[in-house]
């Protein structure tokens, strides 16, 4: 009965946490939606999240693009396909690796910072002091954060893909003597703005993520210090395991035709 017991409690904690979360998203899309809305708040979360990430974001793009023509090339050097390049870098870079590698960047640098900070202001208990002054906690602490990390995160895709087909042509044209002109030819020739759309739709959902699952992991986090530390912990890991699955689903409803 014991292993009945221990299976029946995962569950219940389970479904207690889905519960809970998804009335914490309903909650945060009402507040989204509804005024008031505290632009200035919106507006120094766009800086924190959208401009202090773009460093990150394009020196992991550039080198991912660099990476990702080494890999072609000999690749398709096996097989004298060696003028793919440009393109397979062009395509993996908008529709897959722009939008996932920068949201898991974001997600480490932001989704972290997010639960640190709302946590810290739970267990000190200045959220309740929020809601004795009448002010919604979801209002003023998490849409503010949900808008802006939704807004930011097409801008970084968009800067991402950019930056990492740069990568691809600085290898390509530095290490393996390609033409320059053909190569941004051949780049612009094969990539659609599909390609690129769809890159920026998968951005803002994981935009969407990110901000929800640190602000989720800061609002009911419990426990001092170390509560905390755990919060911070669970809002990435989180971020994370959903960005890789929300994009398979997107990938699959988006390619599927």
């Amino acid at each position: 009965m014991t292993a009945f017991a221990t299976i029946g409690s995962f569950f219940l904690r389970f479904f207690a946490q889905a519960g809970q979360l998804s009335l914490f998203i309903l909650n945060t899309l009402k507040a989204m939606t509804r005024p008031p809305f505290y632009f200035r708040i919106i507006g120094q979360q766009i800086i924190r999240i959208g401009y202090y990430s773009l460093p990150v974001v394009a020196l992991t793009s550039f080198f991912t693009g660099g990476a990702l023509a080494i890999q072609i090339y000999y690749g398709g050097n096996q097989f004298n396909s060696e003028t793919i390049v440009s393109s397979i870098v062009a395509l993996g870079i908008t529709r897959e690796l722009g939008p996932v590698l920068g949201g898991l960047m974001v997600a480490g640098r932001v989704s972290a910072a997010i639960a640190a900070e709302i946590g810290t202001m739970r267990v000190t208990e200045q959220i309740d002091a929020l809601t004795t002054l009448s002010t919604d906690p979801f209002k003023y602490l998490v849409a503010p954060r949900v808008i802006a990390a939704t807004l930011c995160m097409p801008v970084l895709a968009l800067v991402a893909d950019i930056i990492g087909v740069f990568g691809g042509f600085v290898v390509g044209t530095q290490s393996f003597g390609f033409n320059a002109a053909v190569y941004v030819q051949r780049t612009v020739d094969f990539l659609t703005l599909d390609d690129v759309t769809s890159g920026l739709i998968k951005a803002a959902v994981f935009g969407f993520i990110i901000a929800t699952m640190g602000c989720y992991n800061g609002y009911y986090s419990k426990g001092g210090a170390q509560g905390v530390g755990r919060a911070t912990t669970n809002a990435v890991v989180a971020a994370s395991i959903l960005i890789l699955a929300a994009n398979y689903l997107m990938t699959s409803l988006l390619f599927s035709s």
